[in-house]
């Protein structure tokens, strides 16, 4: 059944329109807490698995097992934003971050580490949907380009911070400080927030679609699930093609029931709109191209160039530091040029940063690495920021939340496929390559010992130390030249997702929303 509701402010609450840019300052404070762990963990992946004895696998699921949380619930968070208000949903993702955070420092596993990330996924999951519904309210029309600009600056500057800030912490004093410094952040960002935010809800809707809820919770954790879990188990695996399986089926139930429920979860007809749609499909592709690429970045600094932690994170500055000029550019280009062409240019500069990437030398000097970093700064802005307003700007007041989970969720997707497949494509590399690296000293090494080194190749050769010489020399140098091919495969195939996306991105139309327009919301 459908039924076309108009859009009306919360008057009782205030709409955030009155104060738009302390509105954008915030937001980015609870949003900076975000940034900055997500930064530091990479930086604090090495010193994490040294000091807890955690595997590849374990490291992956320390970010996967967060993801995971994000991508099950953002929907449905955003979701209870719009029903209950963005303002108060947003405090309360802030307080849990910062409280699991705060946790997670005082944890001693790698299991209660895993448990905790998934408790702060959940928490970051409630948190970002209503960020962006709180700036949708607070710049309507033709403004909101502007404040995604700033926006992606802000962010910009706290993931430069954040390597700098994480090396620091790590080197100086324990991978448990990175997160500990999420609670101040939190506390301020808690007090500007209750002090500064006013509410904004949805009008027009009354209940919680709990079945929706639990569908797409169930289509969302089986596909996240099997993204995972299909690199142990291999992508024919029983288990996964079930799992793949059980996303088809329970999937299209979720859509089904979403063409019949009277307040549907999330509303289909918000993707009739072409650019909603193309702006989800390139938040995938491009996060897929990212993140994926990117996990293994902090292991080719550490692992094989033997930097520590804060060098690595000023290796990295250039890309982040990039965003800073870059974001607020991409917004004003997206004002002048549209969203076509923009977004298009943004993936193919993407594109020629990682082709670079992809022919680096084990021996990359700091100016090898700048270059491709700051092309992705001034290529993955005008995509982020692009795709982030067609997304939340093309969609009805009401159903900002649910735009800002769609938008989200399409970026953690993105991000679980990249990081599952791409780190197949780097280990079976280096797998394949390893022996063959060897040479004939591979058959003086035991078949245990040899699948235990094969691993530690897989991380850039981190934890090869020590080994008695010559025979240790000889296997480091293996290990790093393997993952080296690992790594040059993996931008590469980077390299076709990013010059996809632009061919995507040409059918990008700007089609602007219109305040008090009818929501269909079945």
């Amino acid at each position: 059944m459908a039924q076309a509701l108009a859009v009306q402010p919360d008057a009782s609450a205030g709409s955030g329109k009155s104060h738009p840019w302390m509105t954008l300052l915030a937001v980015s404070l609870g949003v900076i807490m975000v940034m900055l762990d997500g930064t530091v963990v990479s930086i604090a992946n090495p010193v994490i698995q040294a000091e807890l004895k955690a595997s590849l696998s374990d490291l992956q699921w320390v970010t996967s097992g967060y993801l995971l949380a994000l991508a099950v619930f953002l929907i449905t968070a955003g979701k209870l934003g719009d029903l209950f208000g963005h303002k108060r949903i947003f405090l309360i993702g802030v307080a849990g971050f910062a409280l699991t955070s705060l946790a997670i420092g005082l944890s001693g596993s790698v299991g209660a580490l895993i448990a905790l990330r998934v408790l702060q996924g959940l928490f970051g999951a409630m948190l970002q949907p209503a960020a962006l519904a709180l700036l949708r309210s607070a710049f309507p029309g033709e403004k909101l380009n502007m404040a995604m600009g700033a926006w992606g600056a802000i962010i910009g500057l706290s993931s430069a911070g954040g390597p700098i800030i994480g090396g620091l912490l790590v080197e100086n004093v324990s991978w448990q400080s990175v997160f500990f410094i999420n609670v101040p952040v939190g506390v301020i960002a808690l007090a500007v927030g209750l002090w500064v935010l006013q509410e904004s809800r949805a009008q027009t809707l009354s209940r919680v679609d709990w079945l929706g809820v639990v569908l797409l919770s169930g289509t969302m954790f089986s596909l996240v699930w099997a993204i995972i879990k299909a690199p142990e188990w291999g992508w024919g695996d029983p288990w996964t093609i079930g799992f793949i399986a059980a996303t088809v089926v329970i999937g299209a139930i979720f859509l089904f029931w979403q063409s019949r429920a009277r307040e549907p979860l999330l509303p289909l007809s918000l993707f009739r709109n072409v650019s909603v749609s193309i702006g989800t499909g390139l938040m995938i592709m491009v996060a897929f191209s990212m993140f994926g690429a990117m996990f293994f970045l902090t292991f080719f600094f550490q692992g094989v160039h033997g930097l520590s932690p804060m060098e690595s994170g000023l290796r990295m500055l250039p890309m982040s530091a990039g965003m800073i000029v870059a974001s607020p550019l991409a917004g004003v280009l997206i004002g002048k040029l549209g969203p076509k062409i923009t977004i298009a240019g943004g993936m193919l500069v993407t594109a020629v940063a990682m082709f670079l990437m992809s022919r680096l030398g084990m021996d990359a000097a700091f100016i090898d690495t700048a270059i491709p970093f700051v092309l992705l700064a001034f290529g993955l802005s005008p995509v982020f920021v692009g795709a982030t307003e067609i997304i939340v700007g093309n969609a009805p007041e009401d159903l900002s939340g649910v735009a800002g989970g769609v938008q989200q969720s399409a970026m953690q997707v993105g991000g679980a496929l990249g990081t599952a497949i791409l780190g197949a494509v780097v280990s079976s590399k280096v797998a394949e390559m390893f022996v063959g690296n060897l040479g004939s000293a591979a058959s003086a090494i035991p078949p245990k010992d040899l699948a235990l080194l094969e691993k530690a190749a897989t991380v850039g050769g981190g934890g090869l130390q020590g080994l008695p010489e010559p025979m240790g020399s000889l296997i480091t140098k293996a290990a790093h030249l393997s993952f080296m091919e690992g790594l040059h495969l993996g931008f590469t195939v980077s390299t076709g997702v990013a010059i996809l996306a632009a061919l995507l991105a040409l059918f990008v139309k700007a089609g602007r929303k219109t305040e008090g327009a009818p929501v269909h919301v079945g």
